[in-house]
């Protein structure tokens, strides 16, 4: 993976080739930022640059170093990450990872546990991966420049991590790890004060509309409607373009008169009909409603037209303004982003929407539950 593979970054990106220019690498890095915004790609394209025979700017791409790692199996570039069971270590799993991460490196947490199948079982990185990562490390480099460790989601190492403190503060020589984050708060202070931490920016509309052109060859007007669902996620992103395109708009609108109105019968049909659409659908239509939510929020808010909403939606959002107040708008955007959680934990869907859907009457109505 080369730095040109990744979309947007381009502050980091530089920051990076001095670094590798410069020979003066840090033997820990930190690439910190929100899901979707790319911390795992670009430390797997750094580890291929630090490995590149012909590095300039850019890794070459057509080197041995390079042709391995673009595959992902460069004998001195190690990957760790989270997996499911007491005993697991990531080389049981280094098959579906180079899978996934040649897919998709800007995949979520969600996403990979479940194609290791783990259903509702927790993602961690264990004792016996830590021992393993210590073991991989002492050994010498068997033909790379660098002996590097890419780790993902050191926030699921938890109390673990300890065991690798010493070897992060003081490393073989030519060792490298380059860690991707998401979540600051969730790593141990002890490793955070041995890393120095790269922070990643949002994407922008832009990045994703180009990112989205790049690899998936979407028209841009669907595009752009997509980035501003994802809001800086790229993973969200991607998975929302390779669902059919709904017409969320309308979908909702005809939701929130119903919910007005209140009918037993019309929110009983209309569950029904939701809940034909499939998991995925019923998510991109949960996320388009958060983004929907948000900018009614800053419409009510500030009074300002100016929000990411088609003409269209805008024109809803203006109607809608004039009955919701910011605490009913707060509550709704509750009750949706509660029902992603679920869905993902494969909630029945007629269930969950129509006591949703009474339970948004309540709030509409401005009625206690």
């Amino acid at each position: 993976m080369k730095f040109s593979d990744i979309i947007g970054q381009g502050r980091t990106k530089s920051f990076l080739q001095r670094l590798a220019k410069s020979e003066r690498v840090p033997h820990a890095l930190l690439f910190l930022g929100s899901t979707g915004s790319g911390n795992l790609a670009l430390a797997v394209a750094f580890a291929q640059l630090l490995q590149c025979e012909n590095a300039g700017e850019e890794a070459c791409g057509d080197c041995p170093a390079c042709r391995k790692a673009a595959q992902f199996a460069h004998p001195d570039v190690h990957f760790s990450f989270p997996t499911v069971g007491a005993n697991a270590v990531s080389t049981d799993f280094l098959k579906a990872w180079r899978s996934a991460l040649g897919e998709n490196p800007y995949r979520d947490i969600n996403a990979w546990l479940q194609q290791l199948g783990a259903e509702n079982k927790q993602g961690n990185i264990t004792k016996d991966e830590c021992n393993a990562i210590i073991k991989k490390l002492s050994l010498k480099a068997f033909e790379g420049r660098y002996k590097i460790l890419v780790m993902w989601l050191p926030e699921y190492l938890g109390k673990e991590g300890n065991r690798l403190l010493k070897l992060i503060e003081e490393p073989p020589e030519q060792t490298i790890f380059l860690l991707a984050a998401e979540n600051q708060e969730m790593i141990l202070n002890t490793i955070l004060s041995r890393c120095q931490i790269v922070k990643t920016e949002l994407l922008g509309d832009d990045d994703i509309v180009e990112g989205l052109h790049r690899k998936r060859s979407i028209d841009p007007d669907r595009a752009r409607q997509i980035a501003f669902l994802a809001g800086g996620d790229f993973n969200l992103a991607l998975q929302l373009a390779d669902n059919p395109e709904n017409d969320d708009a309308r979908f909702l609108l005809d939701w929130f008169r119903r919910c007005w109105r209140g009918n037993g019968v019309e929110l009983v049909q209309w569950t029904e009909a939701f809940a034909k659409l499939g998991r995925e659908n019923q998510k991109q239509f949960l996320q388009y409603g958060l983004h929907f939510l948000r900018e009614l929020m800053a419409l009510v808010a500030t009074g300002n037209t100016a929000v990411r909403l088609r003409p269209e939606e805008l024109s809803t959002a203006q109607n809608m303004a004039k009955v919701l107040d910011f605490e009913k708008i707060t509550q709704l955007a509750g009750l949706f982003n509660d029902n992603v959680y679920y869905i993902e934990r494969n909630a029945n869907p007629k269930i969950l929407f129509l006591d949703t859907s009474i339970r948004m009457n309540h709030i509409l109505k401005n009625e206690p539950f």
